[in-house]
């Protein structure tokens, strides 16, 4: 049995954040529901001193390809669904 690797990246505007504590507090938010409900990595990985901007990537392994897309699906799903980001470019691949 092969491992199937897989990840994704989501850039976000977040434009009621007046202080980076705001930001942290969203993007903390996403990350830690991902990462319960997703059994992913998870973590803020660009704009940190940017207080409306993030980037927010996972990754996992798997052992199906089925399982991995729906992992993809439900987390950007996950993110979409959240009132206080505006998704602005989005990324996946699974290998």
């Amino acid at each position: 049995m092969s491992a199937v690797y897989g990840r994704a990246r989501w850039k976000l505007r977040i434009p009621d954040c007046r202080s980076l504590k705001d930001k942290r507090r969203v993007v903390h938010g996403i990350r830690d529901r991902a990462r319960s409900r997703l059994k992913v990595s998870a973590a803020e990985t660009a704009y940190q001193d940017e207080r409306q901007r993030a980037e927010i990537s996972i990754a996992f392994v798997s052992s199906d390809a089925t399982l991995a897309r729906s992992i993809l699906d439900r987390a950007d799903a996950l993110i979409a669904s959240d009132p206080r980001v505006y998704v602005l470019e989005t990324e996946s691949e699974i290998f």
